[in-house]
């Protein structure tokens, strides 16, 4: 098996796990606190907090009205975005460019994050007749050249787990301290 069929298996079946468990009106009205308006687009919960509240959704790559949305994993959880935040005004984005550059190992595994990103995001849009001609090739976070949004990086390694994105898991494990999926510390009801 190649790694491009084993990036559209993984694709098909996270596809598929958010296929079968659609974001519902309790979820929407959460998420809605949380970003401060309405989720529009929103397809799924696709990470959440210990506690059940959602962290991260899954967004269509078209919104309602026809907008092109690249972003499928879409950061929600006021102390996840916080915590992202505090680690961009630090200033570590230039040291995980830094590490893009010198080390082969992370390139190419964020290389296979970037694909996994448009091949999940192509199995949404098959699955609901969206149209991804605006955003083809174009997936998050800077992603596969450079580290631009770690609220997308650490969205994408909460909503697809542990190694999907070498960046994002590198932000969640900065963050322990703050956020944590597997500690509480929702502050939206």
């Amino acid at each position: 098996m190649t790694q491009h069929d084993d990036i559209i298996i993984q694709a098909k079946a996270l596809a598929d796990r958010c296929m079968a468990e659609p974001a519902g009106d309790e979820d929407i009205v959460i998420v809605e606190r949380q970003l401060g308006r309405f989720p529009r687009g929103m397809v799924s919960v696709g990470a959440r907090c210990v506690c059940g509240r959602p962290l991260a959704v899954v967004t269509r790559p078209v919104l309602p009205g026809g907008v092109p949305f690249p972003t499928t994993c879409y950061l929600t959880g006021p102390e996840a975005v916080k915590a992202a935040s505090h680690v961009e005004a630090d200033g570590v984005m230039r040291d995980y460019n830094d590490l893009l550059a010198a080390d082969e190992t992370v390139r190419e595994a964020y290389g296979r994050a970037h694909e996994l990103y448009l091949a999940f995001r192509h199995e949404l849009a098959e699955r609901l007749g969206d149209s991804e001609e605006h955003i083809e090739g174009t997936s998050a976070g800077g992603m596969p050249v450079r580290v631009k949004c770690l609220h997308a990086l650490l969205a994408q390694s909460l909503v697809m787990g542990p190694g999907a994105n070498p960046i994002g898991d590198l932000v969640l494990e900065r963050v322990r301290d703050e956020f944590d999926p597997s500690v509480c510390r929702c502050t939206v009801e």
